[in-house]
Parts: C-alpha cells; sequence; structure tokens
C-alpha cells in the first residue's frame, strides 16, 4: 500500500519519544565510538576531548520566544529564537559525546555554565583543549581535581599581561606561573562552590607563535612545547564536526514549535551523527587510518545509497564493502584535490626551500591505505 501523506500519528510519536531515551543513546553510541579507538589514535597515550560552541535558531512561536528570546537588537516579530548549544567531540573518533542547550543570553547561559553541566561526561586521565572562552581559574582548578588536564588558548586580558620573564622558565617564551584566587565569587557560582577552589593555582603559560596557551600540563619533558603546539591546531576539528552537523545533516534551523520537541530534535541530529561517525570508525579500523582522513559528506552519501540498494541486493553481499567504499572514495578526493594543488598552487612556491618539504607532506596524506583497501575489496569479490 502507498504511504499516507498525512504526518499527524508521525507527529504524536515524536512527541510520545522520551527525551532521556534519546540523549542516553546519543551519549552511548558516543562513548562505544570513543572507546573502540586504539591505543596509537590517542595523543600521548591520552583521550582528547573538543568542547565548543555554536548557535542554532528555532521557529518564532510563544513558546519558543520565551525559551530562547531572540537577539535584544531586533525587533519583535523581526528575529527567530536563538538558542546556544556546547558540544564535546572525540578528537580521535570524532563521536559526540555529550551536548547541552540553553539561552543566547541570560544568567547560565555561556558556554563557560553549559560546560560545567558537562563535566560527569570527562574521565581521569582525560585532556579537554577548548579556545579561550574555557582558560577561567574555575575551570583551570576543578578539572585537576577530577583527573582531567586542559589546553586552552590564554583569555584576551590574561594573555596582553603575560610576561614570560616572571615565574619559573622551562623554556622560549615557557613558563610556570602561580595565579591567585579572584575576589569576586561568579554569579553562576554558589558560596560553598566559590569557597572549595584552592586559593593559588600552579599552570604553564607558553607562546605557540601568535597564540598564548594556558594548559595544566606543567612537565616540558613529557609535553614538549612542540606537541602542545600541533596538539592545538588539531582543536580546528570541533569546528569541523559543528559544520558536519549544521550544514551537513541540516540543524542550523530546527523545525520543532515547542522548546522541549527542538531539544529532542537536537539529540536526534547528534545520534545521526554518531550513527555516520560509527560507519566511519569502521571504515578506518579495516582499511588502518585514521576517522580524520575520511569524508563525513561522502560517508553520509555513501550511506544513503547503499541503503537504497542494499533492500534488493541479496543476504551474501558483505557490509564490509561499504565500508571499503568510504576509504577508497575518500583517498581519491584527495587524490584529485592533491592534482589541482600541483596544477594550480604549485608554481607558486617554486622559490621556496621547503618546495620538497610541501609536496611530500601532502603526498603523505594518501599514505598505503589505497592500496590496503583495494587489496581488501578484491579479497571480498572473490
Amino acid at each position: 500500500p502507498s504511504c499516507s501523506t498525512k504526518t499527524g500519528a508521525y507527529c504524536k510519536a515524536r512527541q510520545r519519544m522520551p527525551l532521556d531515551m534519546v540523549s542516553e543513546m546519543v551519549t552511548h553510541t558516543g562513548q562505544l565510538i570513543a572507546e573502540k579507538a586504539p591505543e596509537r589514535w590517542r595523543w600521548h597515550g591520552r583521550r582528547v576531548l573538543l568542547a565548543d560552541g555554536t548557535t542554532v535558531t528555532l521557529p518564532d512561536t510563544p513558546a519558543n520566544q520565551a525559551a530562547y528570546p531572540q537577539q535584544s537588537g531586533q525587533k519583535m516579530g523581526l528575529g527567530f529564537p536563538i538558542c546556544r548549544i556546547v558540544g564535546i567531540t572525540c578528537l580521535s573518533s570524532g563521536a559526540a559525546l555529550n551536548a547541552a542547550m540553553g539561552r543566547f543570553k541570560g544568567k547560565g547561559s555561556g558556554e563557560q555554565a553549559l560546560l560545567r553541566s558537562m563535566l560527569d561526561t570527562f574521565e581521569m586521565g582525560d585532556i579537554l583543549l577548548g579556545d579561550a572562552f574555557y582558560a577561567t581559574y574555575s575551570l583551570l582548578a576543578e578539572l585537576p581535581l577530577r583527573g582531567v588536564d586542559a589546553v586552552f588558548e590564554q583569555h584576551g586580558a590574561r594573555r596582553r599581561s603575560t610576561d614570560f620573564r616572571r615565574g619559573t622558565k622551562l623554556g622560549s617564551k615557557d613558563h610556570l606561573i602561580t595565579l591567585n584566587k579572584p575576589k569576586i565569587r561568579p554569579q553562576w557560582m554558589t558560596e560553598d562552590q566559590f569557597k572549595s577552589i584552592p586559593d593559588t593555582l600552579t599552570v604553564r603559560e607558553l607562546d605557540i607563535g601568535g597564540k598564548v596557551l594556558v594548559t595544566t600540563l606543567l612537565c616540558p619533558k613529557t609535553t614538549p612545547k612542540s606537541d602542545l603546539k600541533a596538539l592545538y591546531k588539531s582543536r580546528w576539528n570541533v569546528e569541523l564536526d559543528f559544520r558536519n552537523i549544521k550544514t551537513t545533516l541540516g540543524m542550523e534551523t530546527l523545525s520543532c514549535k515547542t522548546p522541549r520537541m527542538g531539544e529532542k530534535e537536537m539529540w536526534v541530529y547528534l545520534l545521526a551523527y554518531n550513527l555516520i561517525r560509527l560507519i566511519m570508525l569502521q571504515s578506518a579500523l579495516l582499511a588502518d587510518v585514521l576517522p580524520r582522513l575520511l569524508s563525513f559528506k561522502h560517508t553520509l552519501q555513501l550511506w544513503l545509497a547503499w541503503d537504497r540498494t542494499a533492500r534488493h541486493a541479496s543476504d551474501e553481499e558483505s557490509p564490509e564493502a561499504l565500508l571499503l567504499l568510504v576509504v577508497v572514495k575518500s583517498r581519491l578526493v584527495i587524490n584529485a584535490l592533491l592534482e589541482q594543488f600541483r596544477f594550480f598552487l604549485l608554481p607558486f612556491f617554486q622559490r621556496l626551500n621547503g618546495r620538497k618539504m610541501v609536496e611530500r607532506t601532502l603526498r603523505n596524506l594518501l599514505v598505503v591505505s589505497v592500496h590496503i583497501a583495494l587489496k581488501r575489496c578484491l579479497q571480498l569479490s572473490r
């Protein structure tokens, strides 16, 4: 029978679906993906988690406006409700581990407050990587109490007053410094929480060329400056993760007309994101490559095409073919980009002494994974 065009039953089913069930499915799949990541994908053997915030808009309804008011600079009737979302993703696997949703402005709506509501996501031995919004005394003091280290970009006000001649020198523009507890308690913090924070805190500050990092990783031997610089460059992956969720999956504007359904819709998007990341993880393990080298968009496209054709395929066909296709297509795209680089941009590098190094770096993106994937494709076809 043909499907009905009426969506009433579908909408009622969505309303009955428990919010806690969807959110727990996201956190469960995220932890499952992160646990499957092998040790060699980690940074110095430790799991690195990325935190960042973004905003999405909602339909202009009275309920949404009351929960997530539009920006104050817009006249009523000319703007849309806007909310802030802070997410935590895994650096090695790209999985979404947790998220929090709140107002765009107001008490308890900042990225710092939303992140603090998810501190139970971190496990002992984790490293939190974030931008300057998170480089606060309270967070730098609380994370080590949980066995978690932090690497943040230094906040602008503190960065302007950083003096590497002070403190204990560890190297060129690299030192240990003792920070004093703020005298004024933040509005969002209770009196008991403020009293539990230590009066002093020793952190490490280092200049990585245009940016000053602050971290609780104090030993320059176990965590050299060059390693921390490379680690912070990988923070950009969380921006790409949000782009995949908002642009590729379409979460830039939520469609539900009530705040509760809007939050449920956010969790469904994150669940779909984790399912695609699970396919990418399995593909990466099968071809022995890093998941971050695979394309999220191509994986989504291949999965949609595979889902349409798998209904008419025989049961004997192995799903490993889909996983290998993800690897092969991503490698072919990188190969095409490399050819474009050679044709258009390489002439501009003719005068550079490091031209061979640039070519070698880009060529390494192709690695041996293509040959491994093709070899296994041949094995599956026999």
